[in-house]
């Protein structure tokens, strides 16, 4: 009797050790037929009593604990919800890829054999929801890194509308423009739940957006297409949209181009902003050079070019206010190519900007609007990845509308 209980107890220190290594810093895993809904929580988000490790060891061993929850935990708090652990994430949440060496890499599942990177920042709360380990996580996302890591596990990710969700108490690299935090689940009622405990009330202005618009044939889509796209996600995504009977109406390509200006604003303000608020980092032992290197660079952008971008951001926002008055969201892929494989050597500098590269998500930061990252299956025969990710782009504090258009496009049960 004593050997099986060792072997039990041996088993479940296994488990939980793997749950740390590919998606938590820690975990806390529910009893044996606990019900209820279970929440994580990104290692950059305070919590009461814990260290705050933003991915990074220097800051797992030289952080004190932290005195208080970010506000952003108080519903969840407050309605008892289970949080079954703090999710890993790219040290200081820089990096795109999804690897952390000290705490180790998640591991997506896409592809089948979890060889494709999970993405970043939030990478292990993209993987603690796809492999089931929680209902529902708690991402951040200041370029994509909710809906990266959501494109490279499969599952929904929300970028929230900036200001929406309080970001005090949430490791800063751009709280003054950039940052938000979100949901990730694997279906839409379980990100409707997480949304709920981050903006009271939500669940209730969503059952209204169903209401007021339960048929796709209402809701009018404008569709970006964007050079170097690979052709197969573009077909995928228009298969989409076409089956579940969405008016499209192709935009320009004027718009096209102011697209792409706003992404290469983001990205500098993005980086010259991870310089302001951490540059104080790059000089310490028990931080990665990948980290120091990137975080540096952001001086480069920030000299060069952050004031000029700064400025051309109200002209962006009108842009998107003025397409938002022609059709009700906007479509394009999440992604411009599908997820690619981790280097046998792991991730340096140059792997890190070909992923950042690939992103179509920076642009809706700089403008501040809320963004969903939908699951869309390939039908490309023989593809090694089966899903790909649709991103769609809604007006300001139109998260509910937003999660009513990933509800349409779900797969039925």
């Amino acid at each position: 009797m004593t050997l099986v209980l060792i072997g039990c107890a041996s088993s479940q220190q296994r488990q939980a050790k793997r749950a740390r290594e590919h998606a938590f810093i820690a975990y806390w895993p529910p009893p044996k037929g606990s019900e209820g809904l279970r929440l994580a929580v990104k290692d950059n988000i305070d919590m009461q009593g814990l260290v705050t490790s933003a991915g990074s060891e220097y800051l797992a061993k030289h952080n004190a604990p932290a005195k208080r929850d970010a506000p952003c935990l108080a519903l969840a708090r407050a309605r008892n919800v289970r949080i079954v652990g703090k999710t890993n994430l790219t040290e200081f949440a820089v990096t795109v890829s999804g690897e952390n060496r000290f705490f180790g890499s998640p591991r997506s599942r896409l592809d089948g054999t979890n060889e494709v990177i999970p993405g970043g920042s939030s990478s292990g709360s993209a993987v603690a929801v796809a492999t089931g380990m929680a209902d529902v996580a708690f991402g951040t996302d200041t370029g994509g890194s909710i809906r990266v890591p959501a494109a490279c596990c499969g599952v929904y990710g929300l970028k929230t509308t900036y200001g929406l969700v309080p970001i005090q108490g949430v490791f800063p690299i751009s709280p003054k423009h950039l940052d938000t935090v979100g949901p990730l689940a694997r279906n839409i009622r379980q990100l409707v739940q997480g949304m709920d405990l981050l903006d009271e009330g939500f669940a209730t202005r969503y059952r209204q957006a169903v209401a007021d618009q339960p048929s796709a044939r209402q809701i009018t889509i404008g569709r970006l297409y964007l050079d170097g796209t690979n052709p197969e996600i573009d077909r995928a995504l228009d298969a989409a949209l076409k089956a579940k009977r969405f008016k499209v109406i192709k935009l320009t390509q004027s718009f096209q181009a102011k697209w792409k200006q706003a992404e290469k604003d983001g990205k500098v303000v993005a980086l010259a902003d991870a310089w302001i608020n951490d540059a104080q980092y790059t000089n310490k032992k028990g931080v990665s050079l990948l980290t120091k290197l990137v975080v540096s660079s952001g001086e480069l952008n920030y000299r060069s070019g952050y004031q000029e971008a700064l400025k051309r951001k109200a002209a962006w926002q009108r842009e998107l206010r003025r397409v938002f008055r022609q059709v009700d969201f906007i479509a394009v892929p999440t992604l411009q190519g599908l997820p690619p494989k981790m280097p046998f050597w792991g991730s340096d500098a140059v792997f890190e900007w070909r992923v950042f590269d690939m992103q179509n998500t920076v642009g809706v930061n700089f403008a501040g609007n809320p963004a969903l990252a939908v699951p869309i299956p390939m039908a490309a025969q023989g593809e090694v990845i089966p899903m790909t990710s649709l991103q769609i782009v809604g007006p300001r504090l139109s998260e509910a509308k937003l999660l009513n258009v990933g509800r349409l496009l779900e797969p039925k049960s």
